[in-house]
C-alpha cells in the first residue's frame, strides 16, 4: 500500500490523513481538475468532495467526523471509539479504492462536479 493515506490513534482521537501531495494523488487529482476546472484537489476541495461522496454513499461515516484541511492536507478526525474505528478504516478502503481507480473519480467530477461545493 502506497503511504499517501494513514490512520493513526494519538491522545483519544483517531485521525485518516491524506497527502494531497502524493506524487500519486497529485496525479489523480490533476486528471480530475481537468475533467471539472473546479476540482482543483488541494485538501480543502478534498474535504469538499469526501464530504459530498459520503453524504450520498456513506453517511454514517461523517457522524462525530472533524475535517481539518489545509493547502497540502486533507485530515479526518473522531474520537476513538470502536465504532470510529470502524468508520475510518471503512473511510481508508473507500479512499484507496477511489484514488487506485481514478477514473470513477472522473467521472464523478466530471458528471455530477456542480453538485459539488468546491472551496
Amino acid at each position: 500500500m502506497s503511504d499517501y493515506l494513514q490512520v493513526f490513534q494519538f491522545d483519544g482521537e483517531l485521525s485518516l490523513t491524506l497527502d494531497a501531495g502524493d506524487d500519486k494523488v497529485l496525479a489523480v487529482g490533476q486528471k480530475m481538475e481537468e475533467a471539472n476546472p473546479d476540482a482543483y484537489m488541494n485538501g480543502y476541495n478534498w474535504e469538499a468532495f469526501f464530504r459530498w461522496y459520503l453524504e450520498k454513499n456513506a453517511p454514517d461515516i461523517l457522524e462525530n467526523l472533524e475535517p481539518d484541511p489545509e493547502g497540502g492536507t486533507y485530515v479526518a478526525r473522531w474520537p476513538l471509539t470502536p465504532e470510529n474505528e470502524g468508520k475510518a478504516k471503512r473511510f481508508e478502503t473507500i479512499i484507496r479504492s477511489l484514488l487506485e481507480d481514478g477514473e470513477e473519480l472522473c467521472r464523478l467530477v466530471r458528471e455530477e462536479g456542480d453538485e459539488i461545493e468546491w472551496d
